[in-house]
C-alpha cells in the first residue's frame, strides 16, 4: 500500500508516493531485532540512500543499526511496530527530504566535507539553502556522502576540478615558456569556492537519464500497488516470478530473491506450495536434496508454511500418482531428514483427511500409505524420551566420592538401599 510522501497532505492524487514501511521482527531475547523489509523501495521513492533513514531510526531510538546493501538487509536492534516506525519517517522527511520553500520531496543533499556543511537544493522551486547540523545522523550523512551519479553535473565538475588540479601539479598551464608574442587565454581562477553548478542539463543524454528517474519512481509505485491486490493475484505474480526464473534458468542461486518476492507480496507462508508445484515431480527425491535450501527458506521455523509444504506434496502425489503413491512413505522421511517438516506438523496432518487439495479417496490412500513412517516416527519419539528418563535416573544414583589419599575425585554408582522387610513373629504362625 502506497501512502504520501509528505503525509500532512491528505490530497489522494497527490502526485509523489512511497511504500508504507514493512517492519519484520526477528530472534529473541538479547538477539532480538527488527527488520526493515522494503527500506530500498522506501529510500528510492524519497531519493535517499537506504542507509540514512535506518541510521535516523537508530538515531531516534538509541538503538544500533546493521546494513547488509548486498541482501538488502536494513536493521534496528529491539523490537519497533511498523506504524512506529512509520511515524518516525515523518520526521527523517520533514528534516532531510522536504524543501522548507514549497514542501516538494524534489531535493538533492550536496556535501561540502571540507567545510563539513550539508547543501540542499531543489528542483521543483530553486530553493538553494543549508541543512541544520546539530542533529545526529548529520554526522553520519558527512562520512557517507550520497553516491553521485556518473553523468551528472556534480560529476562532470568534480572531474573538471580533480584534472585542473592535476595540470597545475604538472606544471601544465600558462606558467610554461612560451614565444614573446603568444598572448594566453586567462586561466580560471580556482578557488576554494565549492558552490556547486545548480543549471539544469538540457542535453538529449541529461534528458534520457531525467526519464529513467521518473520510470524508477514508477516501478517503485507498481510495486508498492502489487500488495493492495487481492491475495489470488498476488499468489499468480509470486507464481509467474519463480517460472520465469526456472525457464530462464536462474532458480539454483535466486533462493534469497525468491524468498524476498514473497516477503514482498505477503505469500511467505504459500510459498512452498508454490515451489512445490514447479519445482517437484516424479523425481521428487533427487529434487528435495537439489531445491532444500530454496524449501528451508520458507519452512524453517514456519509450521504454517510446512502444512502449505505438505499440501503440495500431495498435488505432486496427484500429479504423478502411478510413480509416487508407493513411495510416500520414503518421501516424507526425506523430507524430515531435510528439516523441511517438524514432527508435530507431520501428527497433526496425519491425525486429520483432508481434502483441501486432493479427492478425499487419495487423501485417504495417501495417509495409509504414510502410516509406517508416522508409526515409525512415534516410536523413535518415545524412545528418545524414554533414553533421557533412564539418564536422569542414572544420574540420580551417581556419587561422587572424595578421598584424601586419592588425587582426583572417583565418581561410584550406588545401589538404591532397599527396604527392610518386616520382622517375622515365629510364636504367631
Amino acid at each position: 500500500m502506497s501512502v504520501n510522501v509528505n503525509r500532512s497532505v491528505l490530497d489522494q492524487f497527490y502526485r509523489y508516493k512511497m511504500p508504507r514501511l514493512i517492519a519484520k521482527v526477528e530472534g529473541k531475547g538479547n538477539g532480538i531485532k527488527t527488520v526493515i523489509v522494503n527500506m530500498v523501495d522506501v529510500a528510492k521513492a524519497l531519493n535517499r540512500p537506504p542507509t540514512y533513514p535506518t541510521k535516523f531510526f537508530g538515531c531516534e531510538l538509541g538503538a544500533q543499526t546493521q546494513f547488509d546493501s548486498k541482501n538488502d538487509r536494513f536493521i534496528v536492534n529491539g523490537s519497533h511496530e511498523a506504524n512506529k516506525l512509520q511515524d518516525m519517517l515523518d520526521g527523517f522527511i520533514r528534516k532531510f527530504v522536504l524543501c522548507p520553500e514549497c514542501d516538494n520531496p524534489e531535493t538533492d543533499l550536496h556535501i561540502n566535507a571540507k567545510k563539513q556543511t550539508i547543501g540542499n537544493s531543489c528542483k521543483a522551486c530553486g530553493y538553494r539553502g543549508m541543512l541544520d547540523t546539530r542533529h545526529k545522523l548529520c554526522t553520519f550523512i558527512l562520512k557517507n556522502p550520497p553516491e553521485v551519479e556518473p553523468g551528472s553535473a556534480s560529476a562532470k565538475k568534480d572531474k573538471e576540478k580533480k584534472n585542473r588540479k592535476k595540470d597545475k601539479e604538472n606544471g601544465s598551464g600558462s606558467e610554461g615558456a612560451g614565444t614573446p608574442g603568444d598572448i594566453d587565454a586567462p586561466r580560471p581562477v580556482d578557488g576554494d569556492d565549492d558552490d556547486e553548478d545548480w543549471a539544469e542539463e538540457t542535453t538529449a543524454e541529461a534528458q534520457r537519464r531525467r526519464m529513467e528517474e521518473i520510470s524508477d519512481h514508477a516501478k517503485v509505485l507498481t510495486l508498492s500497488e502489487d500488495l493492495e491486490k487481492p491475495l489470488e493475484e498476488r499468489v499468480n505474480l509470486f507464481y509467474n516470478f519463480v517460472k520465469h526464473k526456472k525457464e530462464t534458468g536462474t532458480i539454483d542461486a535466486a533462493d534469497k530473491e525468491i524468498l524476498a518476492e514473497a516477503e514482498r507480496l505477503d505469500v511467505t507462508a504459500m510459498g512452498p506450495l508454490i515451489l512445490s508445484e514447479l519445482l517437484f515431480d516424479e523425481n521428487i527425491r533427487d529434487q528435495i536434496k537439489k531445491y532444500k535450501r530454496h524449501f528451508l527458506r520458507f519452512c524453517h521455523n514456519n509450521k504454517k508454511a510446512q502444512k502449505y509444504l505438505l499440501g503440495g506434496f500431495e498435488c505432486v502425489v496427484k500429479l504423478h500418482q502411478v510413480q509416487l503413491l508407493a513411495r510416500v512413505p520414503i518421501i516424507l522421511k526425506d523430507l524430515y531428514d531435510a528439516d523441511m517438516l517438524e514432527e508435530d506438523v507431520i501428527f497433526a496432518w496425519a491425525e486429520k483427511v483432508s481434502k483441501k487439495y486432493v479427492s478425499k479417496e487419495l487423501a485417504k490412500e495417501i495417509h495409509a500409505k504414510a502410516a509406517p513412517f508416522v508409526k515409525w516416527l512415534k516410536e523413535a519419539e518415545e524412545e528418545s524420551e524414554g533414553s533421557e528418563e533412564e539418564a536422569e535416573e542414572d544420574d540420580e544414583n551417581v556419587e561422587v566420592v572424595y578421598s584424601s589419599s586419592a588425587r582426583e575425585l572417583t565418581v561410584e554408582t550406588v545401589k538404591p538401599d532397599k527396604p527392610a522387610e518386616d520382622d517375622i513373629d515365629i510364636d504367631a504362625i
